[in-house]
């Protein structure tokens, strides 16, 4: 346990850093999970905006210092890849 004042407040404040890291790293991690989900199922408009949001998920949480900023551009681009793969197999 922390013993000065100062260590204190560091302890408080990493802990109020940790539960809003975890949100938006949440809401990331669930918004891609559900963009997969849909392009599994076959479902190529819903996956589209699933894919939508979980880039603007990514971008939040890559812009605020969550994840890395090259991890977020790996997942939306892997996203994308997928998602064109599915509208082409569907096309032809």
């Amino acid at each position: 346990m922390a013993n000065s004042k100062s260590a204190l407040k560091r302890l408080r404040s990493a802990e109020r850093r940790q539960l809003r890291n975890r949100m938006f790293r949440g809401r990331a991690r669930t918004a891609v999970k559900k963009a997969r989900r849909l392009m599994d199922a076959g479902h190529p408009e819903e996956s589209r905006e699933a894919v939508r949001a979980a880039v603007v998920a990514l971008d939040k949480a890559a812009q605020k210092g969550i994840i890395h900023k090259n991890k977020a551009a790996r997942q939306k681009s892997r996203l994308m890849r997928r998602l064109n793969q599915i509208e082409t197999e569907r096309a032809a």
